[in-house]
């Protein structure tokens, strides 16, 4: 079976992933969503509509209301890659968001993740 392009996996098959990774590590859901609504400009309400319905993380990101700027700030490696060096701006914006994910679930500060 070939392995699927992560542009297009359903974000709402993927964010549970994301909440039993922090929540493992005592974490809240909550707190990715926050993660996700700093990065995207999407807010609670939006998220909730986003995940009852089928959307791929291309469409999820192509119609993020306010990506934020601060993203850039986001550095290191996620999956064995410089988040940093990928080429392709839609791949980098799902790495961007894994790997503030991993920051959470390594329990560094929030102010930090989100770049304050």
């Amino acid at each position: 079976m070939p392995k699927k392009d992560i542009t297009q996996m359903y974000f709402n098959d993927i964010y549970p992933l994301y909440v039993k990774k922090v929540e493992r590590k005592g974490h809240t859901q909550a707190e990715v969503d926050q993660i996700i609504t700093w990065l995207t400009g999407y807010n609670q309400d939006s998220l909730r509509v986003i995940l009852q319905n089928k959307i791929i993380f291309e469409d999820f990101f192509n119609q993020a209301p306010n990506f934020n700027e601060q993203a850039k700030l986001i550095t290191g490696t996620i999956c064995g890659v410089k988040v940093e060096n990928i080429t392709d701006p839609l791949v980098q914006k799902i790495r961007y968001l894994d790997k503030l994910i991993d920051e959470l679930a390594h329990n560094k500060q929030m102010a930090k993740i989100l770049r304050h």
